[in-house]
């Protein structure tokens, strides 16, 4: 018999194979095979076929290739099981994979079903995979002039007199340095996560999306996307006289790129074949390539130097004498010496013909992340973590330096001017300084006014002040979810505290200077409403990421009125804020998808003018909101302005893109399902009532405790109407739907009312609010338990008393309200596909 995933994952006891989700048996059954060959080198593929005859069949004796008997099903289309070729050579590259995802093993296997156009990796290609989405959305200005983070690279322009700069909050800027009064010239933007790396050919770039990016400087748009790293992107070379470009990244992989050939990419014409360097046992951080494009060198956490010729993808050697992770490379024109910097400290000058290090230069405190040559490489300017910028001449030892300026934050990246009289400083702060080199410190650089060598005396640093600033932007660095579930408080480097609302993608208060624990303290509402997204500060802005399936983003059902969505007077109407959400941020997408069924819902304003109504009733978002869809973990696959939604060729790929649940609550309207809790009812102790059957009741979460208080006056104890907050039998409360019935507000209105005269309930001698709904209860509890597990003297079980207050019966009545225990509670917490009321559960 075939064995299935869970039957695989108990054959060779890997946990982690329960965890994925594979397509069928065939993947299955090849992912064991990997483990297992990797623990006994001595299994074979025919132990393989042996031991799953009737999944894997040889088309013929001693053959090699096998095949699949079942068909399978990719997005909506099927296609029959490929044949597998498992040959020597394939093998080999199977076990080689062993640690990668089971997806990338996939693409080996069937790479008819992976269009990669020669290593290229398609939008549709990553939205077929099988993958969980995640929908992503940043809450900003229109316009974003200034950095929000650290700035990682810079390129200058010498022909345009232009510097442009990649951010950390995922964008790169132009700006003029012939304008500094104001010059900022424009963003391109289309990355989701740090830029960290560009290099001027044409504009490329590369980013922790694990995307590389190739960009019209002029128009500032992204002319096209590579996806071939796995991993974040960390380093570019440009080899000038050769127009290529090769970018390295954490995947430990080096690709070759041919500039004219990414500048020519168009929708028709978007096959580009790419060449790889392998060898890299670890992350690579920072990569260098000669400008006649010769010799390429990287640098890892491996702690060596590894060298490529780029024209045969030959490795030529490996350089030790690092002591830590080697973060910038520069090569001279030849390519016959190299100069690393690394978090030891240190800086090396290599010999590559020599194959060896020829001088050693310690000129800072701390780690080196950044270097600078000259083009006769007599001299390197380099940064680092100790913040101070080091000009050292290569061809003296001791080493002979001066301090040029000494930052306020580590040292990022650095660009010279091109008449060598200044500098342009990135730090991990958004301001970008420019700082003086006179022809003073080029010429006397050595003496003993500026070094002691003999002595290790620091020199003096030249500069106090930068030249010119291109200044930064706060970024946002401390955030708290309100109780609300709907508004964050932020607290940016500047101090500056501001309320945000997530529901509406926008700002909506700065509060200024405040005190940010006080804030959060007088905001705070005695309310729970269950976690529906999370918040990312990387980028500095505010990045909201929203449940990744149904399950957790339309977890929070809440009141239009209580919530100021819908008026004071208006129908009591529950909503659910990720729904609400979702439908805002694709309003402008799901029209022309239904075309035909704009009648439904439209209006005519007496002047033949058809208006169709898109997104939900309450409001929208800013139309500059960017829409990011990814994979969990990062990685993204599409991005967008909620504005451009509308558009033809956009529609098309969310079409492909967006996940199937977010077009059941978009497209089709369907309203999510609610969540139910279930409790128990006891008259108490003390009542003097006889007891009664211990009956389970069933409630939508949002029911608030008024609803409960009419429950035991009107089915209870009999004295209400049948047609208020309770339907059904006497063991479900119901109230709070989707859509509210105003023909029964007045009595539900007299029934609120009169439950709330004659019935209390307490929690802990401590009256509950009649506004309180039941999750909030339910969490409160939970909070209970924990600690009476904590306090022997407190009771494990968690009971609210009901107090029905004396007025027309004789005698005072009191009941108690019991939660099951914390385990069996949440096991029985269930979500109703019916959107009426819960029926009795035995």
């Amino acid at each position: 018999m075939p064995v299935n995933v869970s039957q695989m994952s108990k054959l060779i006891r890997n946990p982690t194979l329960g965890k994925l989700r594979m397509r069928n048996q065939v993947d299955a059954i090849l992912f064991a095979f990997l483990i297992k060959r990797k623990k006994d080198s001595k299994t074979t593929l025919a132990d393989l076929q042996k031991s799953f005859p009737r999944v894997l069949k040889p088309m013929k004796a001693g053959s090699s290739v096998f095949v699949a008997p079942q068909a399978w099903r990719y997005g909506n289309r099927s296609h029959a099981e490929p044949r597998i070729k498992i040959c020597d050579e394939f093998r080999t590259g199977l076990i080689a994979c062993v640690s990668a995802k089971i997806r990338d093993i996939r693409r080996m296997i069937y790479p008819a079903l992976f269009n990669h156009n020669n290593g290229v990796e398609t939008l549709s290609d990553a939205s077929k995979r099988d993958v969980t989405l995640c929908v992503s959305m940043v809450i900003r200005d229109e316009v974003e002039k200034k950095h929000r983070a650290g700035v990682n690279s810079l390129q200058y322009d010498p022909a345009l007199h232009r510097l442009y700069s990649a951010g950390r909050d995922s964008i790169i800027r132009i700006w003029s340095c012939k304008n500094m009064k104001d010059p900022y010239i424009q963003s391109m933007e289309h990355h989701t996560d740090w830029v960290n790396d560009i290099v001027l050919c044409c504009v490329i770039s590369a980013s922790s999306d694990t995307t590389v990016k190739v960009w019209n400087a002029h128009k500032g748009f992204c002319m096209s996307t590579l996806r071939t790293h796995k991993d974040y992107v960390k380093a570019l070379a440009y080899a000038k006289d050769k127009e290529q470009v090769a970018s390295a990244g954490l995947d430990k992989l080096i690709f070759l790129w041919d500039v004219n050939t990414l500048t020519a990419l168009t929708a028709s014409n978007n096959t580009v074949t790419t060449s790889s360097l392998s060898g890299n046992k670890d992350s690579i951080y920072s990569l260098a390539m000669n400008q006649i494009g010769t010799i390429i060198v990287s640098g890892s956490t491996e702690k060596v130097l590894r060298v490529w010729d780029p024209r045969n993808c030959t490795k030529l050697m490996k350089l030790r004498g690092h002591m830590d992770n080697i973060k910038a490379l520069v090569l001279n024109r030849d390519g016959t010496q190299c100069l690393s910097a690394s978090s030891d400290g240190t800086i090396k000058l290599w010999s590559l013909g020599q194959q060896r290090c020829i001088q050693t230069y310690r000129v800072h405190k701390e780690g080196v992340w950044a270097l600078l040559a000259t083009d006769t490489f007599s001299h390197v300017i380099s940064g680092g973590r100790d913040k101070r910028v080091v000009m050292t001449e290569l061809s003296c030892y001791p080493e002979r330096y001066t301090v040029i300026c000494e930052e306020k934050a580590p040292v990022l990246k650095m660009v010279m001017t091109p008449d060598q009289s200044s500098i342009w400083v990135a730090t991990s702060e958004s301001t970008i300084n420019n700082w003086s080199i006179s022809q003073k410190d080029w010429q006397e650089l050595g003496s003993d006014d500026y070094c002691d060598s003999a002595s290790r005396v620091t020199p003096n640093v030249r500069n106090t002040e930068p030249a010119q600033k291109i200044l930064g932007g706060p970024a946002i660095r401390h955030c708290h979810v309100l109780n609300d579930r709907r508004h964050v408080l932020t607290k940016d480097t500047e101090e500056n505290v501001a309320l945000y609302d997530v529901l509406k993608a926008r700002k909506v208060e700065d509060l200024g200077k405040v005190d940010f624990e006080q804030e959060i303290k007088k905001r705070n509402k005695m309310v729970y409403v269950p976690n529906w997204f999370s918040v990312d500060l990387k980028t500095g802005m505010l990045t909201i990421h929203l449940g990744q399936d149904e399950n957790d983003c339309f977890s929070a059902w809440v009141s239009a009125k209580e919530t100021g969505l819908a008026e004071n007077d208006a129908v009591d109407q529950k909503v659910n804020y990720g729904n609400l959400l979702l439908q805002a941020l694709l309003e402008h997408w799901w029209r022309p998808l239904h075309v035909d069924d704009e009648n439904e819902g439209n209006s005519n304003d007496g002047n033949g003018s058809i208006h169709t109504r898109g997104g939900n009733l309450y409001f929208s978002v800013p139309t500059h909101t960017p829409v990011i869809f990814s994979e969990v973990g990062g990685r993204p696959l599409y991005r967008l302005l909620v504005r451009d939604a509308a558009g033809e060729m956009e529609g098309v790929l969310l079409n492909e893109t967006v996940p199937a649940w977010v077009v059941n609550i978009v497209v089709d309207k369907n309203l999510p399902q609610f969540i139910k809790i279930s409790f128990y009812l006891l008259p108490h102790a003390t009542s003097g009532v006889k007891s009664l059957k211990k009956d389970r009741l069933i409630a939508n979460d949002f029911i608030q405790i008024r609803k409960v208080a009419e429950h035991v006056c009107d089915k209870v104890l009999g004295a209400g109407s049948d047609s208020g907050s309770v339907a059904g039998a006497g063991n479900t409360v119901s109230g709070g739907s989707p859509a509210g019935d105003r023909t029964n507000t007045d009595s539900n209105a007299d029934n609120s009312s009169l439950a709330e005269e004659k019935v209390e309930l307490l929690c802990n001698d401590q009256v509950l609010d009649p506004s309180m709904d039941l999750r909030t209860f339910n969490s409160q509890t939970f909070y209970l338990e924990k600690f009476s597990r904590l306090n022997t003297s407190l009771s494990a079980s968690k009971i609210v008393r009901a107090k029905i207050t004396e007025d027309m019966w004789s005698s005072c009545r009191v009941w108690h309200l019991t939660l099951p225990s914390l385990h069996e509670m949440f096991n029985r917490i269930s979500v109703d596909v019916s959107l009426d009321a819960a029926t009795e559960d035995e």
